[in-house]
């Protein structure tokens, strides 16, 4: 989820996977894919940074999964390593 600002000041927490698209018509203008829209006073770019940040969030706390680091250990392990056998 990410927080905007709508025209009113009024917070909203939005899911940024259900933005279709963001339009920059004077005030910009975010559409949901549920067809759904808000007038927001954040730019393009500063929902954008918004959206990447909290992806880069849940991707990191994501690989800090001792379960992840195990398989991706168990996996390099198995991976051949270019060398032929004699």
């Amino acid at each position: 989820m990410i927080c905007l600002t709508r025209l009113n000041h009024a917070p909203v927490m939005l899911n940024s996977d259900l933005i279709e698209h963001v339009e920059v018509t004077p005030d910009t203008v975010v559409t949901l894919t549920t067809g759904h829209t808000f007038m927001v006073l954040e730019s393009a770019d500063e929902i954008l940074e918004k959206v990447i940040a909290f992806r880069r969030a849940i991707y990191e706390r994501m690989c800090q999964c001792p379960t992840l680091r195990e398989l991706e250990r168990q996996r390099l392990e198995s991976a051949p390593t270019g060398k032929t056998q004699p």
